[in-house]
């Protein structure tokens, strides 16, 4: 295993690495490092030899986490230590340890870890720097403040498969079907407040950048209850572009939105574009709490990510 930490870091892989969408999942530790300088909390997950171990994280939204969890095994549960992250310079992770609990198969509760992560000071925050991260997005090498280095393989789920197939642009709308059909029963089927961006979209951008913004092609989505939706692009020099309409539910899983109150707004004003709006169907194909997959304008399929961190799981 050390020889494959030298072959992967001396071979190219993603650049900005916490910048790229292939870092967000599930991984699972393959292999480490265990110098004695290793914190308690460290010590709790480099030293398991006979369980799984995994990191989730999550950095694409406001409320970026990285979580790491032993299971025990399918029976008994597992232990999840959880920590409040933030990017710097594009290839460490910043984390800070604020809660922990043991989720037991035969409890319907969860029993809190007992450590006071108030009270440990800098014994609860760490960085992580990413040194290798495949182009593939199925393996990742990290090297922890405390000498660690981490190998970890990607226990890829089917939002995280799609959003690595949509990283490369190849075969994006095979990926979609797919995804649907595997989901058919699950998920929500009312639109979900909230902000959510735009990753990709079948239709390319037009030479318009107004027809663009004005018909949800970049930027955030903005949904308020089940009868507000607006989108938001950042435009030049501080200003945005924003266009505000309404929803009425026209189908178990599809709505009617008419989009009619646009404007350029900057330093608390707004400068009205009256002459932009549209009508269409837009219908919800497959959403949950972190992912929106909808046929929305002229038809064309959006994939949206969520970004406010509200109702995250």
């Amino acid at each position: 295993m050390p020889f494959l930490v030298f072959v992967c870091n001396v071979n190219v892989g993603v650049i900005m690495q916490t910048s790229s969408s292939l870092i967000e999942g599930r991984w699972q530790l393959m292999f480490t490092t265990r110098p004695g300088t290793a914190s308690p909390i460290q010590r709790t997950f480099v030293g398991v030899d006979f369980f799984s171990v995994f990191q989730e994280v999550y950095l694409q939204t406001k409320d970026q986490r990285v979580s790491n969890i032993v299971k025990f095994s399918d029976a008994i549960g597992e232990l999840k230590v959880e920590a409040e992250a933030s990017i710097k310079d594009g290839k460490r992770i910043l984390f800070r340890f604020d809660k922990a609990a043991f989720s037991f198969k035969f409890l319907p509760f969860k029993v809190p870890y007992p450590v006071p992560f108030r009270l440990l000071g800098d014994e609860a925050k760490g960085w992580l720097d990413t040194t290798y991260l495949s182009q593939s997005g199925n393996l990742r090498i990290s090297r922890g403040n405390k000498g660690t280095t981490f190998v970890l393989q990607k226990k890829a789920e089917p939002r995280q498969r799609l959003l690595s197939i949509i990283s490369t642009g190849t075969g994006v709308k095979e990926a979609i079907e797919e995804f649907i059909s595997l989901n058919q029963n699950i998920g929500e089927s009312e639109l979900q407040e909230g902000e959510w961006q735009m990753v990709w979209s079948s239709q390319e951008e037009t030479d318009s950048w107004l027809e663009n913004a004005a018909n949800g092609l970049m930027g955030t989505q903005i949904v308020k209850g089940n009868e507000q939706i607006k989108f938001v692009v950042d435009a030049f020099l501080g200003l945005k572009f924003s266009i505000s309409g309404t929803l009425v539910k026209s189908g178990s899983r599809t709505y009617d939105v008419t989009m009619d109150d646009a404007a350029i707004i900057g330093g608390g004003f707004g400068y009205p574009l009256e002459e932009l709006g549209s009508k269409f169907e837009l219908e919800l194909l497959y959403s949950d709490d972190k992912i929106r997959i909808s046929r929305g304008y002229n038809k064309i399929l959006f994939v949206h990510i969520r970004t406010d961190g509200l109702k995250q799981k």
